[in-house]
This record gives C-alpha cells, sequence and structure tokens, in this order.
C-alpha cells in the first residue's frame, strides 16, 4: 500500500512538473509569435528594433506586475469573504479605488513608456504598435476559442 501511495505522489509530481514546464513553453512560444507578429506589422529596422525591444519588455513586464498585483488583492478579498459577493460596503468601496488606482497606473505606465519610444521610432509606427498588439491579442483569443471548441465536440 505504501508503495501505491508513493508511486501516485511521484507520478502526481511528476505530472504537474511536466504541465508547468508545457506551460512555461507555451508562454515562451506565445512571446515569441508576438515579438515576430509586432515587428513585421511595425516595419521596424535593425536598429529601431535594438532600441526598441528592451524598452518594451520592461514597459510589458512592469504592466503584468500592475495587473497581478490587483488580482492578487481581489483573489484574497475573495477567500476572506468567501466571494465577493458577501463583501460589505466598506471592502467593496476598497477594491473599487484600488481598480481605479491600478487603471491609472496602467495608463502612466503606457505614457511613459510613449515618451521613452517617441524618439525612436515614428507615431505612425506607435500607432502601429497599439493596433498590432489589440489584433493580436484578438488573433490568439480567436485561436484558443476553436481549439476549445475542436475539443468539446
Amino acid at each position: 500500500m505504501k508503495k501505491l501511495i508513493t508511486f501516485i505522489c511521484i507520478a502526481l509530481s511528476f505530472s504537474l512538473s511536466i504541465n508547468a514546464q508545457m506551460s512555461k513553453e507555451g508562454r515562451k512560444k506565445i512571446k515569441a509569435l508576438k515579438v515576430a507578429y509586432l515587428t513585421e506589422q511595425m516595419n521596424l529596422t535593425t536598429s529601431e528594433a535594438e532600441k526598441f525591444w528592451p524598452i518594451y519588455n520592461t514597459y510589458i513586464t512592469d504592466q503584468y506586475a500592475i495587473r497581478n498585483n490587483y488580482k492578487a488583492n481581489v483573489k484574497k478579498a475573495e477567500k476572506e469573504f468567501e466571494d465577493l459577493a458577501s463583501l460589505n460596503e466598506d471592502e467593496a468601496k476598497k477594491l473599487v479605488s484600488l481598480k481605479l488606482l491600478t487603471d491609472k497606473k496602467l495608463y502612466l505606465s503606457q505614457e511613459k513608456f510613449t515618451k521613452q519610444i517617441e524618439g525612436i521610432i515614428s507615431y505612425s509606427k506607435i500607432l502601429k504598435l497599439q493596433i498590432a498588439e489589440m489584433e493580436f491579442g484578438r488573433k490568439l483569443m480567436r485561436k484558443y476559442k476553436h481549439r476549445d471548441h475542436d475539443k468539446k465536440d
């Protein structure tokens, strides 16, 4: 019996490890596809790309951290109150204020990023970047929506 439990634990941890690696690989693949897509859509020169990508990567990391901080606070509130429906008015007000502050931080981060890259790429390329980011997100969502739909059939 002990051997069976040990085997199950090892198999479970192994499968979780493989799953985590696959999701990391998946994220890396998506990131690479995004870089290629944005570079193509913006038509960056080699010189522009060398200056642009380090700034863009820092910006994306900043945006991710801001969003994750908000999500962590919401999850914390969900755990503390069992669900968001049982929040009292003061706690709900705090979360609404946090959402507004998060949106403001995201805006300020985007504004800072735009100022940093305006000397590197033209405003038309900045606009192409904004459009290409939205298009990439839509294409990615459509692909996963179709993939999930195909799995259900």
